[in-house]
């Protein structure tokens, strides 16, 4: 099991009050891949610094950290691309944790 970080960047035309939802979608497909979900960072809504499409001026960017096994991160890679509420997905190695030096001994 490695340790990954993706960056999601949701798409929330007409969901705004439904972000909370495809948050749990995402922490979903990543446990029905056989992922485990470490910390889950909601990073507010964006906008595009360049835009494609006037319809999608911004999205809701997500930062998921988590742990799975590589030849999971190719199909997790292909199922968010084919979902609606994923705008665009990004995974990769993520650094390992820093002890927290301020523990008492």
């Amino acid at each position: 099991m490695n340790r990954y970080e993706g960056l999601f960047i949701l798409n929330t035309v007409g969901k705004e009050e439904g972000v909370t939802e495809l948050i749990e979608k995402v922490r979903t497909e990543i446990n029905a891949a056989g992922g485990k979900v470490e910390t889950v960072q909601k990073m507010d809504k964006r906008p595009f610094a360049r835009v494609a499409d006037k319809r999608h001026s911004s999205g809701f960017y997500l930062n998921v950290i988590f742990e799975a096994a590589p030849a999971a991160i190719a199909p997790l890679r292909a199922k968010f691309a084919l979902s609606a509420d994923v705008f665009r997905v990004s995974f990769t190695n993520a650094p390992a944790p820093v002890p927290d030096k301020t523990e008492k001994k």
